[in-house]
């Protein structure tokens, strides 16, 4: 959301965190798809007409699901639900120069291979390696991803990445953006990173600018409304902390 809202800040934005069930890295598909058509549902009856599952292993494991049970009829044509996982696909597969590419994210994420399936589906050259990093989204919940702890378990993650020489790294989770410079400092310079914030930002603008059938519903106020699972006090600090600006007010919703 910050990426996105910073690259087209004049629409009006709902953010729904499932923070009592997150993190989602962990679960089955079956209860993903559970979680999530309960999502869904509140979103669409609050009035969106684009949802995006800002979350990779959600993308993966339900996108296909959500959009065959939820936009199947050919009458629906105002409303459409987004995955993260292809963007960042063809995002990776376009700059890599050497068509050797690493892909980091939770444990669902990597072993669903959906990454590599996706990058050499679009590059048939490239070799895709990858690694689970399970550890490092609940330091960024608590705020430890500063911590020289945190440096240390990202190092020994990446080690394996750094010797096969890759020359792109995608961040294959939403968290972690939040220790980029780590991920730069330990890869080193020549290895370009894939920021999924800034690489779906961009893809969903020039997705509105093919589709104004749906940029045209998008009200323009501005607007930032923010619903959470769990408690809305912990959200308002952590997000207001992740987004780099206050968020004034949280409501819970119980889905």
């Amino acid at each position: 959301m910050k990426e996105v809202t910073k690259l087209m800040p004049e629409y009006d934005y709902l953010f729904l965190g499932d923070n009592a069930r997150a993190p989602y890295g962990n679960r089955s598909q079956q209860t993903l798809i559970t979680f999530l058509e309960e999502s869904i549902d509140f979103l669409f009856a609050q009035g969106c007409p684009l949802i995006i599952l800002a979350c990779n292993t959600a993308s993966e494991l339900t996108v296909r699901h959500l959009q065959e049970k939820y936009l199947r009829s050919k009458n629906i044509t105002d409303k459409k639900i987004l995955g993260v996982i292809l963007p960042q696909a063809e995002k990776a597969a376009e700059i890599t120069k050497n068509n050797s590419i690493a892909v980091v994210g939770t444990r669902a994420t990597i072993n669903s291979q959906t990454f590599p399936n996706e990058i050499t589906k679009i590059n048939p050259a490239a070799k895709v390696s990858s690694q689970a990093c399970p550890l490092l989204v609940p330091l960024v919940e608590e705020g430890w991803h500063e911590k020289p702890e945190a440096r240390m378990i990202l190092k020994k993650y990446l080690r394996p990445l750094k010797s096969s020489h890759v020359d792109t790294l995608v961040l294959g989770c939403t968290h972690f953006p939040f220790m980029v410079k780590d991920f730069q400092r330990i890869m080193g310079k020549n290895v370009k990173i894939v920021h999924p914030g800034e690489t779906v930002a961009q893809s969903l603008k020039d997705y509105l600018s093919r589709h104004p059938e749906i940029e045209k519903q998008l009200t323009r106020n501005k607007k930032r409304l923010f619903y959470t699972t769990d408690d809305t006090k912990r959200f308002q600090e952590i997000g207001s902390r992740l987004l780099g600006e206050k968020i004034e007010k949280v409501e819970h919703v119980t889905l």
